[in-house]
């Protein structure tokens, strides 16, 4: 390698975008440093490899794999036509995380292509009140295994919003999550399994909300997010969307692949609500889903 191709992988690798090139085949050639950081796949596990190997495996918000119907890389290379796309890649430690993609093809010297290179960047800016508290407050309101908020908080928060529901008629909604058979987890694969698990499911939910939402862990397997200035449609959509991100995400554990799924128990606030009140009516909803066959959302 000369230095002015050093000098070009350098530039590359001080991008805080990811940038990887394929071959006509999709193999991977080069990876660089921002794409290690954003997905936690180093170079020596991705050089080489097809970028549909067991790797960032990209789906849309529907959870369609997008490397067997509408890979922008594959399109690309077939049509010679850049994209952009929002997807959601597989990242390392399991969770789907949100990314931009843009593609543009790699031609030789006679015009042929010969591959493709794919750039992509988190395109989940979630500068939550959590980012901006004191480490003291930090370690009173967060939930210490998967860093969102604990269930003190959580009550704090929608104590909040049914005030500004009642005050300025600002509507909110809950999704109560719970993490189905996640005691098999525990049982199949030990308690440090069941905790990565924990995290990602933690992960999928605060990478995919909006930064003015909030996601804390009430109590051991079950979640709650606060959806604020929403819709009945959108309460629906976001329920939904999460819990196919999460059916859709995945651990390895030694040779196994380890999926779970979530119920979810999803409803709009009321003016006359309590904190206590529109947790019980979503916790009534979330085991109707339990009832109903699990992996699965119920609206009231």
């Amino acid at each position: 390698m000369n230095d002015q191709d050093n000098f070009y992988r350098e530039l590359l690798d001080s991008l805080s975008d990811g940038v990887y090139f394929v071959d006509e085949l999709r193999r991977i050639v080069y990876w660089s440093g921002g794409a290690e950081r954003i997905t936690g796949y180093s170079r020596q596990q991705v050089i080489g490899k097809c970028c549909a190997d067991n790797l960032l495996m990209h789906v849309n918000s529907a959870g369609d794999l997008l490397c067997l119907t509408a890979c922008p890389l594959a399109n690309t290379i077939a049509d010679g036509q850049p994209r952009e796309a929002d997807v959601f890649l597989h990242h390392a430690d399991g969770h789907r995380l949100p990314v931009s993609v843009r593609t543009s093809p790699v031609r030789d010297q006679d015009g042929r292509i010969v591959g493709a290179i794919e750039a992509f960047n988190n395109n989940a800016s979630r500068l939550t009140a959590l980012q901006q508290l004191e480490e003291w407050q930090r370690a009173a309101l967060l939930d210490p295994l998967t860093s969102v908020a604990n269930r003190r908080y959580l009550e704090m928060k929608i104590q909040g919003s049914l005030l500004d529901l009642q005050r300025n008629q600002f509507p909110f909604g809950l999704l109560f999550a719970d993490i189905d058979h996640f005691k098999r987890v525990n049982d199949t694969y030990g308690h440090d399994c069941g905790d990565r698990v924990l995290k990602m499911a933690a992960n999928v939910f605060k990478s995919n909300v909006r930064a003015f939402d909030f996601v804390g862990r009430f109590g051991g397997e079950e979640f709650v997010i606060i959806l604020n200035n929403l819709n009945p449609d959108f309460l629906a959509e976001s329920a939904n969307r999460l819990r196919t991100l999460v059916e859709r995400s995945l651990l390895i554990e030694e040779d196994d692949e380890i999926n779970v799924t979530v119920s979810i128990g999803a409803t709009l606030a009321l003016a006359e609500d309590s904190v206590e009140s529109v947790l019980k009516r979503a916790d009534q909803l979330l085991y109707q889903s339990k009832a109903n066959g699990r992996n699965c959302v119920t609206i009231g």
